[in-house]
């Protein structure tokens, strides 16, 4: 089958370019200076405490002087904390004059934060008091080559630890003494300027280098086909350290003059949206659908199911003629979450189409994307004249992409060029020449482009169960179907070895139920009652499928799978559990 290259797609709005976060910080500050850029809680319901732009540039510059004074010029820094104002003062304060960042993952265990700190070469760390007991290791142990521990919550440094907070007064005392160190240090755009670890154990991790030039081609991308402005307030929920949450939850609201707050947990994630009035939250699907359930349950408890189904039947037949009323339609449902939240964007796992088109029906536009670390991360997205459901939408602007060696179906690697693809694995030159090939980079997903330019993924090219006879499954595909069994919260396909031949496999499914709806829907109680309810219903999913395909055998649990930060089951160490081949 022939190969064919996909262009990106129409850029929607204009924005003016910047070419380094230097440049970004400095629009910013020119065009937004006054708004609001930070808003926290206080003890006063409805009351809040703010940051400027004005202020928080002021502030960036400060702790960017002071880093500067201490030696810390062309240096790694590292940052780990819960997502906080200090964290991203410190990314500025050093991608913009001072240094290398190195966000680390604030959900690591003790051993691989410290083997991380080591593998960094940061020569400064900065991080929240939930951290104190791994850093009094790493300094007591010598960990890597820490020189200064920067603490976010004291209010004054000490023999051993920095504090933030001073070091902040500091720089301002300098800046006021004629110090332009900082403030006028050259940016160099195509340098690495973030250090980003793909995985959290170091035998398997591997750091990506990102540059000025990388992050800003995927913010012009990003701000091009979506329209966050100044009037816009983000909730911020994924960590700050992964480079979705980081590119577009923080740096593209910067971009365009809008407000951030931070969620203050997944079970604050309702209440979060209506007390800030958000309009706008980046995050995974996972999230998203829970919101929508639960949204739909309410209705179901206030016995509104009929209204709003008969709501949505004359809102959808509206919008067929160009007239939007699902807000009018929905005030209450809207009201009941602030009365602002118009966007959700969705990424970093796929997201069931039948519920992205339930918040769509009811007035939150609801999108999809797609990318990853190397990719600065966005490769291609849906937006508003780009909607697909099942897809992730088109290509970005500024990149190609392509399916590199498709099979009879057109499904293979995606593989994609342009600006944002990262500049390598830092000091894995091997690593990077398998992924990188005469400026392709082979994303290790593998999809297909349909007829009308949209990309759909079917799964990662190491998840593939390859059968004896030659023939490929996707797990994610069959997964997607099992995941819409009443009762199921998630699920994992996997080949399990038939027999002594390990090639021999059969399509195995583990599946985490749900015990509350299996007894509150069912009245199913036991673990034999509900198995052979899911059985049942497996049973009717391979029907609809060739018998290859079939699940042959299938695995209970309460537990939940184990996780990355952005909720992808880590399969490997699941079938580690279950002492399975992978």
């Amino acid at each position: 089958m022939e190969t064919k290259i996909h262009k990106g797609c129409k850029r929607l709005y204009e924005i003016e370019k910047v070419n380094s976060l230097k440049e970004l910080l400095n629009r910013t500050e020119k065009l937004y200076k006054d708004n609001v850029a930070f808003k926290f809680k206080t003890e006063i319901p409805d009351v809040f405490r703010t940051k400027s732009y004005a202020e928080y540039i002021e502030e960036i510059n400060c702790l960017g002087t002071a880093l500067i004074s201490l030696g810390l010029k062309d240096k790694r820094i590292a940052v780990i904390s819960e997502n906080r104002y200090e964290w991203t003062l410190t990314y500025f304060a050093t991608v913009n004059g001072t240094g290398v960042i190195v966000p680390l993952d604030r959900s690591l265990p003790e051993i691989e934060i410290m083997n991380l700190v080591e593998a960094s070469g940061a020569e400064a760390i900065f991080y929240s008091d939930k951290y104190n007991s791994v850093m009094e290791k790493i300094r007591k142990e010598k960990i890597g080559n820490i020189q200064f521990f920067i603490s976010m919550d004291a209010e004054e440094s000490n023999h051993d630890v920095y504090s933030q907070k001073e070091l902040i007064r500091i720089g301002r005392d300098l800046i006021k003494n004629g110090s332009k160190t900082f403030v006028d240090s050259p940016v160099d755009n195509e340098k690495m300027a973030i250090m980003l670890f793909t995985s959290g154990t170091t035998s398997k991790s591997k750091a990506v280098s990102l540059s000025h030039k990388n992050i800003c081609a995927n913010l012009y991308d990003i701000a091009s086909v979506f329209d966050v402005n100044e009037n816009d307030t983000i909730l911020s929920f994924l960590p700050l350290h992964h480079t979705y949450e980081c590119t577009v939850g923080f740096l593209y609201p910067i971009y365009v003059g809008a407000c951030i707050t931070y969620c203050e947990g997944i079970r604050h994630i309702a209440d979060n949206i209506k007390e800030y009035k958000a309009s706008v939250m980046i995050s995974v699907p996972v999230l998203f659908e829970s919101l929508y359930k639960r949204v739909m349950q309410l209705i179901e408890k206030q016995g509104k199911t009929k209204k709003v189904q008969i709501g949505l039947k004359i809102s959808n037949f509206l919008r067929k003629f160009g007239i939007d009323l699902r807000r009018k339609i929905f005030k209450q449902i809207h009201q009941n979450l602030g009365g602002k939240l118009r966007l959700f964007v969705a990424g970093a796992a796929a997201f069931d189409p039948k519920m992205q088109k339930g918040l769509n029906d009811l007035g939150i536009d609801t999108y999809q994307g797609y990318g990853l670390t190397e990719t600065s991360p966005v490769i291609a997205a849906e937006h508003k004249t780009v909607v697909k459901f099942g897809s992730v939408g088109k290509v970005f602007p500024s990149l190609e992409a392509s399916i590199f060696e498709p099979n009879e179906e057109g499904i293979g690697e995606i593989i994609v060029k342009g600006p944002t693809v990262m500049g390598g694995y830092v000091d894995h030159p091997e690593a990077t020449d398998e992924v990188i090939e005469d400026g392709w980079f082979h994303t290790g997903d593998l999809g297909y482009f349909d007829s009308q330019e949209f990309l759909f993924i079917t799964g990662r090219k190491k998840n593939v169960i390859v059968l004896r006879n030659g023939k490929n499954i996707y797990p994610e595909e069959i997964e997607a179907m099992v995941n819409d069994i009443v009762g199921v919260k998630e699920s994992m396909v996997f080949g399990k070895p038939e027999g002594e031949d390990e090639n021999d496999l059969k399509i195995a499914c583990k599946v985490v139920y749900d015990a509350e709806v299996m007894k509150e829907d069912f009245g199913l109680t036991t673990e034999t009652e509900i198995k052979d309810k899911i059985w049942r219903a497996i049973k009717e999913i391979n029907k609809k499928m060739p018998t290859y395909k079939y699940i042959k055998e299938l695995i209970l649990t309460e537990e939940e799978f184990i996780k990355t930060t952005t909720q992808k089951i880590k399969r490997f160490e699941e079938m580690k559990k279950m002492n399975v081949n992978s």
